[in-house]
């Protein structure tokens, strides 16, 4: 029997019983479900107790633990699957059939969960900037840690999609919670996502950065903690401070598996390349003087050493091993100066700088507004990030081809900073950018040029940035385009109804279980996401007897969804040995016909997966 497509997000529980199962086979019993008779496998919690013995921690000792009121909510909320839908929107993309890029309109927490099945394990270095809690900003409220009139009170603003925003107030007495509850979740989701050897950064500010760290540190590990790095963010001194003029911000980096992390060094600046000399003109090329000798709290190896040239010096600390002094000496790499000795440290030998945790000269929040008022003649978002500081971490933490991350994109600076490193160094970076079409209503420049929110300035934003960079990879331009996604209700009419809710009108009008408004791109995107397939994938379409077929990938997936489809189309798309194929389930008039269609496979392509919707 052909299977249905289930056209909802990942259950991320799903497949845990199974795998307690493998380890620990004698707690997995059998039980009795009551609506559909059948049994299905279950914990049994007791058994797993008394298998662990003493390895588990009663509920009522005290332990160590960061906790919040709403963190079980919010944890639960991480995994509770929606049925919600990513919608391709053309019209607002550039670039559509040949870019890699994504931008994603709606609520980062429904969007992270969507990209699960595409995603998992794919993302490289995730950047955010999300709501600094000071009081006043918007945060995404997810409902589910407060009653109906705590909610509704809460209520400020709506986007486009009538998502409810609030403002975290001090004084809703929740100040510290609601902002945490709402990071928890969306980080549980997104460290699925990041490869082995990939990398979160995240900025923040002092009002929460330890509450930041506590999370992070029971999310992704203490022992994957790699920095927390202090950036000046202020160009001057502000005088009219109360205290200390605020002249930083911090962005924590934590790895998915630090085993597996590593950075890259930087590019050497040109103080530090004019450091290097030649004075001896040695043929090697410059290089610079260090000491051999340990100083202070250095270290070192104690021993005594004669050159090949026949000098001594007595015994002493050293910086290196007596073989590999040797070794440079026998390289005509020591330099002797009186009673000193000192190695040459060629150009060429440097790789580049190691990263440090104080960035004190990597731009500004001042250089990030110049930014926007160069590419939009006014300044039209207030909180930007400059795109050398983004492209620092593309520096440290990703390789050409890796794919970023920010959900929470505002500006767009991180799309911004991928094109131009891109640009840079001939990298193939792709970029996929989330963020809730959050109004516009305090930015009178923003307002006074048309946007209607964020989104719209972000979108704007890659596409005037784009235009300003020049520069060829392999031949061809870099990738400046975006492929423009909304995410919506699930493509399928509600089918979830009770016995006693069916009359004969609702059984004529699930004939066809897709809503009327769902056009093919929105059927062949939602499917990409179910099978688990890049939303940038290539696709064309493609005319069989009369129906329309779209393929993916060089007919990795083939999908048809015309009403009708003849069995030519159907036999067609069979000898193309599609690895998936999907078709609309009011397709076939019959059970027959699907038992039809799988025989048809069967002969032809036994190795396809088919599905309907």
């Amino acid at each position: 029997m052909v299977e249905k497509m289930k056209m909802e997000s990942k259950d991320l529980h799903e497949g845990d019983i199974e795998k307690i199962e493998t380890l620990f086979p004698e707690v997995v019993t059998e039980v009795e479900n009551s609506v559909n008779e059948k049994y299905e496998k279950k914990i049994d919690f007791d058994a797993l107790k008394e298998r662990l013995s003493g390895e588990y921690v009663e509920s009522i000792k005290e332990r160590y633990e960061f906790t919040w009121p709403g963190k079980k909510q919010a944890k639960a909320m991480a995994f509770t699957p929606i049925k919600k839908t990513l919608r391709p929107c053309k019209k607002d993309s550039k670039n559509w059939d040949s870019t890699e890029n994504i931008y994603i309109e709606g609520d980062n927490l429904d969007a992270l969960k969507i990209l699960q099945e595409s995603y998992l394990g794919k993302i490289k270095l995730i950047y955010i900037d999300p709501p600094y809690n000071t009081g006043a900003d918007f945060i995404y409220s997810d409902n589910y840690h407060m009653t109906l009139s705590e909610y509704e009170a809460t209520i400020k603003s709506k986007d486009d999609s009538g998502n409810v925003l609030f403002k975290n107030t001090e004084s809703n007495g929740r100040f510290h919670s609601d902002w945490c509850s709402s990071i928890y979740s969306r980080l549980v989701l997104s460290k699925n996502l990041l490869s082995r050897d990939g990398s979160i950064f995240i900025s923040i500010d002092d009002n929460e950065v330890q509450n930041l760290r506590k999370i992070c540190d029971e999310i992704f590990g203490e022992s994957n903690f790699v920095a927390q790095i202090v950036w000046k963010r202020k160009r001057g001194r502000d005088n009219s401070a109360k205290w200390f003029s605020k002249s930083h911000e911090y962005l924590l980096l934590y790895a998915k598996n630090k085993d597996c992390f590593k950075t890259n060094n930087l590019e050497l600046d040109d103080e530090t390349k004019n450091a290097y000399k030649n004075p001896d003109d040695d043929p090697r090329g410059k290089y610079r003087m260090l000491g051999c000798w340990a100083r202070g709290t250095q270290g070192g190896v104690k021993y005594d050493f004669t050159t090949k040239t026949g000098q001594y010096f007595s015994e002493r600390l050293w910086l290196m091993s007596k073989d590999n002094l040797k070794k440079l000496d026998d390289d005509d790499k020591l330099i002797i100066r009186g009673d000193n000795i000192y190695r040459k440290m060629f150009i060429y030998e440097n790789k580049g700088k190691i990263p440090e945790t104080l960035w004190l000269d990597v731009s500004n929040a001042a250089n990030a507004s110049d930014e926007i008022k160069k590419i939009f003649d006014e300044i039209v978002f207030d909180t930007p990030k400059p795109v050398p500081y983004i492209a620092e971490m593309l520096k440290i933490a990703s390789s050409k081809d890796d794919i970023i991350l920010d959900f929470y994109s505002g500006s767009a600076t991180t799309a911004n900073a991928v094109m131009q490193q891109n640009a840079d160094d001939g990298g193939h970076r792709k970029f996929i950018m989330v963020q809730l079409p959050e109004s516009i209503t305090n930015n009178e420049n923003a307002i006074k040029m048309g946007f209607n929110n964020i989104c719209d300035i972000g979108k704007e934003r890659i596409r005037k940035a784009g235009n300003n960079i020049n520069g060829r990879i392999d031949g061809k331009d870099v990738d400046t385009g975006f492929r423009v996604f909304k995410i919506d209700s699930t493509n399928m009419k509600d089918v979830y109804y009770s016995s006693n809710e069916y009359v004969q009108g609702t059984l004529n009008g699930l004939i066809d279980n897709i809503k009327d408004d769902r056009t093919p791109d929105d059927l062949l995107a939602a499917i990409m996401i179910d099978w688990g397939l890049e939303l940038s994938l290539p696709y064309e379409s493609i005319t069989l007897d009369n129906n329309t077929v779209y393929s993916v990938d060089h007919n990795m997936l083939i999908a048809c969804f015309d009403t009708e489809i003849s069995e030519m189309t159907i036999r067609s798309i069979s000898k193309m040995k599609p690895t998936y194929a999907v078709f609309r389930d009011s397709s076939f008039k019959n059970v027959q016909d699907k038992i039809n269609l799988g025989e048809l496979f069967k002969n032809e392509s036994p190795e396809t997966v088919i599905k309907v919707l």
